[in-house]
């Protein structure tokens, strides 16, 4: 806290003992040259010296010494008077408007009541460019020359010529100032002509007046602006120039305006410091060195709503202990209640689950007793479905067997009435017998019906379960795949397009099954025929005639202890088979 008092001390300190720079001291000398006695007068000069004197008075110059109309004594007199006043200045600045001409390189102002009949008298009648500098050569940060005198010389058709080498130019000659922080500045660059407008200023002093008194704008800036606003303004007929150098600093005319200073600058800064830390002592630290004022008012106010917060602080302490205390008193009673209540719904509970659990104990035996009673008629059902339909099968078979013996020997009878009438024609035709001939080999084979053939055939083949569809002698398809599955487990090769007589005496010759036994969807074989597919419990018959296993239900929500599964109903053993039908359900056989 010492040091941050120590820091807040010297800050007051620095704020206390800080004083603005001096000012600086800036001078300027404006001459206007416009009613000549020799030539032909000027009409913008005085007006353009006007405006210039009018614009250092409003940029605050401290001494402003104007001419008009100067005659070549008083005109050295001015510069004279200029160069003590601007001795020790800070800035010194000297605007002419007027003639100005140039002779063997060197420039020259010339006053009201120049004559110059002779080049011989330049020097008599003009002032030089290099005494108006040497005036200003004691300022210390600008020497500054402005000369709107870039005009055609009125004196060059009747000047004599004393030298014959001797040259009179046109404008002004380049210059090349000797001084530093030294700037001189033509309305138009060497050796042109400068255009005097048609208003009431020229374009170069009216683009001064804009640029160069404007606060904290470098000159080489502001030149720079009155340059682009005059050859705007002339269509690029005159560019201004500037001859010489300044350093690295900012140098304008009109200072930059100086910020209006805060009384209590310090003191804000130190209590923004303090309100960073914003404790009682940074506080306190504060009032020590800034007891008065806005900012100790505010720091006061801070330590007000600090001792506030701080008694808010320990209330809401104590309130948080007791609330805390309480909280854990009302905790123990409500544990307390909750095991008495937990203890006593565990015992309802364990009431009703065991009354509940005998409940649904009986239901699951009822329930198990009469699915078990419904998938033992369902099973009687389908044993006797399938009896029935093997009785069908072996009638069929029977009546196939008679069928073809009957249909054979019909044939065979035929065969034989239609040899003896065969025989009887012949012997009637006959001449005469020449010999006992013998009837036997006389008698030709008996010829059977191709669909006999084939009616016969098929019926053979059904018998020793080679299935040909159809026994009504349209020789098939079905009766081709059938003859040809008896070839297949038969091992003979007989030919299965047409029916045969050779194929009939084969399968004719099989007393036993030869083709596996093929049974309908929902059957299995049993022996030497199909019976109905029953399916155990928990099992179904699905749409591929195979048993699949039941979906599991969802279980029912526990509310009980667990229960023990209820006992399998005992099912009598299988009896022996004794002749009798028999039938599988529940992974036992039954017969009757």
């Amino acid at each position: 806290m010492r040091a941050i008092a120590a820091i807040f001390l010297a800050f007051w300190l620095i704020s206390l003992h800080s004083q603005p720079a001096l000012a600086e001291r800036r001078v300027a000398l404006v001459i206007g040259i416009s009613n000549y006695q020799a030539v032909p007068q000027l009409t913008n000069p005085a007006s353009d010296a006007a405006a210039m004197s009018a614009l250092f008075k409003r940029a605050g110059f401290d001494v402003i010494e104007q001419g008009r109309d100067l005659g070549i004594s008083d005109l050295r007199k001015a510069i004279r008077q200029f160069s003590e006043t601007s001795r020790d200045a800070d800035m010194a600045v000297v605007y002419y408007a007027g003639h100005g001409i140039e002779v063997d390189g060197v420039n020259y102002l010339v006053p009201v009541d120049a004559k110059l009949r002779s080049d011989f008298d330049v020097e008599d009648e003009t002032i030089s460019l290099d005494r108006i500098l040497r005036a200003l050569d004691s300022a210390k940060r600008l020497k500054l020359v402005i000369l709107d005198a870039c005009r055609d010389n009125p004196f060059l058709k009747t000047m004599k010529r004393s030298i014959g080498t001797r040259s009179v130019g046109r404008g002004l000659a380049k210059f090349e100032p000797a001084m530093s922080d030294t700037l001189v500045a033509y309305a138009a660059k060497a050796g042109a002509v400068a255009i005097d407008g048609d208003g009431q200023n020229s374009p170069f002093a009216t683009a001064l007046v804009k640029y160069i008194a404007e606060p904290g704008l470098d000159l080489r800036i502001a030149f720079g602006r009155v340059r682009d606003d005059v050859l705007k303004s002339t269509a690029h007929r005159q560019e201004p120039f500037v001859y010489g150098s300044l350093g690295g600093d900012t140098v304008a005319l009109v200072p930059q305006a100086a910020k209006p200073v805060d009384p209590e600058a310090a003191a804000r800064t130190d209590y923004e410091l303090a309100a960073q830390i914003g404790t009682r002592q940074a506080w306190e630290s504060f009032l020590a060195v800034h007891s008065k004022g806005l900012y100790a008012n505010l720091a006061r106010a801070q330590m007000a709503k600090l001792g506030a917060a701080e008694e808010t602080r320990a209330k809401a302490d104590d309130a948080r202990r007791e609330a805390e205390a309480q909280a854990v008193r009302k905790a123990e009673e409500f544990r307390s209640q909750l095991e008495e209540q937990s203890a006593r719904q565990n015992a309802e509970a364990k009431q009703k689950i065991s009354e509940q659990a005998r409940k649904d104990l009986e239901e699951t035996r009822r329930q198990i007793a009469e699915q078990a009673k419904k998938e033992l008629e369902e099973a009687k059902r389908q044993a006797e479905m399938a009896r029935q339909e093997a009785e069908a099968a072996r009638r069929q078979v029977e009546d196939a067997k008679r069928l073809a013996v009957a249909d054979a020997q019909k044939q065979v009878e035929q065969a034989k009435r239609e040899a003896e009438a065969e025989r009887a024609k012949l012997a009637a035709l006959a001449p005469e017998p020449k010999a006992a001939p013998n009837p036997a080999a006389q008698a030709t084979a008996p010829q059977m019906d191709p669909t006999d053939i084939a009616r016969l055939l098929q019926a053979h083949l059904k018998r020793v379960g080679c299935d040909p569809g159809n026994v009504e002698g349209n020789w098939d398809s079905g009766s081709k795949a059938a003859l040809e599955l008896f070839n297949k487990n038969a091992r003979t090769k007989l030919n299965v397009v047409v029916a045969s007589l050779d194929a009939l005496d084969s399968v004719r010759g099989k007393t036993e099954r030869v083709c596996p036994l093929v049974c309908k969807k929902g059957q299995r074989p049993d022996g030497d025929r199909c019976v109905q597919t029953v399916c155990e419990s928990g099992y179904f018959l699905n749409s591929g005639g195979t048993c699949e296993k039941k979906p599991e239900a969802a279980p029912k929500p526990q509310t009980a202890t667990r229960r023990e599964p209820a006992p399998r109903e005992s099912r009598p053993a299988a009896p022996a088979r004794a002749g009798g039908k028999c039938f599988t359900f529940g992974g036992k056989t039954y017969c009757e």
